[in-house]
């Protein structure tokens, strides 16, 4: 007999393994060759070594992982595969968010979304929606799928454009991607923005508009974000929907080969933070 299983969307993902390891964070498995340990360097695929220790010490201790695309094209198909074992790795109840930050129109987008959705098989992306509808949309059109369109980011040049148009009285550029991703969020129900910490006003600002749409924040750890800011300002009424994304501060938390054991106790580190400004734990969770 043919059993048919229901597709799980992205947000019933999410909330599933927020509620089951009581936890809003999210470790970005940026993984460069030149900062992991060096006993690595030896295995036959390093970065699917390094990632796999890390994904082994703290799936009991986050709501998704975050791998950037960057640091695996940078070493062509090896890198990409490696990408792929990572993904296949990651125990299937944790999405992954595969950070591409991909903006183009039409068929390209198109084709962008089906590799990353299909080939790589991951279960949201970041978009850039500089190019407008259309570098959305096709993303979008994977409708269990999360797309999370880039709004407000944590780096210090952000504001150069992001927040164009305050200076001369008109509506910030971030507010308008807001706008629209809302409107979008309403005919799919699959989107979310990228929000960084370092802008805690602003966070609240743009939560205050968006209701329980998600959230993806980087920018705590390494860049300096406030990790109180970011809960109190990014998470929805419920204590949900606050992706904190944090990378270097946790995956090279130690640079020996006790390092997955020391990625574990930094992860642990923030959660316990996080979870003393939430507003509330998920149902039927344990702090």
């Amino acid at each position: 007999m043919l059993k048919y299983f229901k597709v799980m969307k992205f947000i019933e993902k999410l909330d599933q393994a927020c509620q089951q390891n009581n936890s809003l964070v999210c470790i970005g498995l940026d993984t460069d060759l030149g900062k992991i340990p060096k006993h690595l360097l030896n295995d036959e695929d390093p970065l699917f070594a390094f990632n796999r220790a890390i994904i082994d010490q703290t799936a009991d201790l986050v709501c998704a992982y975050k791998p950037n695309m960057a640091f695996y094209e940078m070493h062509g198909i090896y890198g990409m595969e490696s990408l792929m074992r990572t993904i296949e790795y990651i125990p299937k109840h944790i999405p992954v968010i595969l950070d591409a930050k991909r903006g183009d129109i039409g068929n390209t987008a198109a084709a962008y979304a089906k590799a990353i959705f299909d080939v790589y098989k991951a279960d949201a992306t970041t978009v850039n929606p500089y190019l407008g509808p259309d570098s959305v949309l096709p993303f979008a059109e994977y409708r269990d799928k999360g797309v999370f369109v880039l709004c407000l980011t944590s780096n210090q040049g952000a504001r150069v454009l992001q927040s164009h148009g305050v200076e001369s009285g008109d509506i910030a550029l971030y507010l308008k991607v807001v706008k629209y991703s809302l409107l979008w969020n309403q005919q799919y129900n699959n989107i979310g923005l990228v929000v960084g910490a370092t802008k805690p006003q602003e966070l609240k600002e743009i939560r205050s508009q968006v209701g329980n749409m998600p959230i993806l924040i980087p920018g705590v750890g390494a860049q300096g974000g406030s990790v109180k800011d970011s809960v109190t300002a990014g998470a929805d009424k419920n204590g949900l929907h606050a992706i904190i994304n944090s990378s270097r501060a946790i995956i090279y938390a130690d640079a020996s080969e006790n390092f997955a054991r020391a990625a574990r106790a930094a992860a642990q580190t923030l959660r316990d933070e996080i979870n003393q400004y939430r507003k509330s734990s998920p149902p039927g969770v344990q702090s």
